[in-house]
């Protein structure tokens, strides 16, 4: 689950990690008040969406050379009036997709002088199996481009869980930095608080990025990206709360209800596999016959027919889904369930794509039986290299 950055700052602001006097609005209305109250002269406009990119977005509304979701303003007055640009307009970045996200609320923070931007997130890296700081002295940039431009100057030092962050790794992490006098020693007292708000609240990834130094020298925490493991949810009702599911895709929020795994792609073949290992197969042989899956869906072992129904009407809900690929290894799950599940979402929603299904395991015959007596248009497969030719021929109309 992803949060705003105004909600990420306010969780760490709570740890006590240093961030700016700042607050999220609706309204140029609300914009105009709370900007009178903020310290000024500079003021940062910064439109909130789950994406990032913003500063160089592009919103689909306004001329091609008007500012990104990310900007400076030097009066109240002029706050106001980005407020009215940006509100209830689309910011396309290269992380939104050519679709963009509408920008439904900012957040608006006092300014800073910067010396310095700086990179660090925390995440769990699985080759050493816990949890590690990533930290360069490249701040404002996309990490993926300083690993392949300059991997040298980033520095992924994992930490024992049991001992949390020591002074040791303290003074590892403020060398890679190049921190010295005072923003050294809010290094020192920033890391283990970012690293217990990461234990704390089961987070999966915190990024800040950047990280500055001010002209003071001292540091603050200037852009936030926490997301946190679903999973662990159930133990934080606080973090719960902060969920904006106008932010989620519609078909996935749906998926979560009915306890479904289910991400959203960009391709025209809706997929519906038990077991993500065979899902991640399916997507892959989908594409190796020159075509894109339109999502990932994993029904799980024991899936019931009511899941399976409500699986197949996510996919038919897709307007870029051309044909449907079922493909079914039954070890707990069984086939038949699969196939009733399948009759029952066809007879709802009706059929208006081509379907292929491969079943195989547990009541095999039994399913395929099941579906060869409903009378559906459905092509048979015998096994997935097979399913995957004749999904793919289907959608190209071969």
């Amino acid at each position: 689950m992803n949060i705003h950055e105004y909600q990420a700052k306010r969780l760490l602001g709570g740890f006590g990690a240093p961030i700016a006097e700042g607050v999220a609005v609706y309204s140029p209305e609300q914009a105009e008040e709370w900007a009178a109250k903020l310290p000024g002269p500079l003021y940062v406009v910064k439109s909130q969406i789950h994406a990032g990119g913003r500063g160089k977005g592009k919103f689909k509304e306004l001329p091609e050379d008007a500012k990104g979701g990310v900007r400076l303003a030097r009066s109240p007055e002029e706050v106001v009036a980005h407020a009215k640009e940006m509100l209830g307009n689309t910011l396309v970045t290269k992380q939104t997709g050519p679709e963009g996200k509408v920008v439904n609320r900012l957040y608006i923070e006092d300014g800073a002088d910067i010396a310095r931007e700086l990179y660090l997130s925390i995440l769990v890296d699985r080759t050493v199996g816990r949890p590690a700081f990533v930290v360069s002295t490249e701040g404002g940039m996309d990490i993926e481009a300083v690993a392949e431009e300059t991997p040298e100057k980033i520095l992924t030092l994992p930490i024992d869980p049991e001992a949390g962050v020591t002074e040791e790794d303290g003074k590892t992490l403020c060398d890679a930095l190049e921190l010295k006098d005072e923003a050294r020693a809010d290094g020192m007292a920033l890391f283990p608080i970012l690293y217990k708000a990461f234990m704390d609240k089961d987070m999966s990834l915190l990024e800040v990025n950047p990280l500055i130094v001010m002209e003071d020298g001292r540091l603050r925490v200037l852009d936030a990206k926490v997301s946190f493991d679903s999973n662990a949810l159930f133990r934080h009702d606080d973090i719960r709360e902060l969920r904006d599911e106008t932010e989620e895709d519609a078909k996935e929020i749906e998926a979560s209800k009915h306890d479904l795994a289910y991400v959203a792609l960009d391709g025209n073949i809706g997929c519906m596999v038990n077991g993500a290992g065979l899902a991640m197969a399916t997507m892959d042989i989908i594409k190796l016959y020159g075509a894109e899956p339109a999502n990932f869906l994993d029904v799980g072992g024991g899936a019931s027919k009511e899941k399976v129904t409500a699986a197949f009407k996510i996919i038919t809900a897709d307007p870029a889904v051309q044909g449907i690929l079922v493909n079914i290894f039954g070890g707990i799950m069984r086939c038949d369930v699969i196939a009733e599940g399948v009759i029952a979402a066809v007879k709802e929603v009706g059929l208006k794509v081509p379907l292929v299904v491969r079943l195989e395991g547990t009541n095999v015959e039994l399913g395929k039986k099941i579906i060869d007596e409903s009378g559906l248009n459905v092509i048979s497969a015998d096994d997935l290299d097979d399913a995957a030719q004749k999904i793919v021929n289907a959608v190209k109309g071969a």
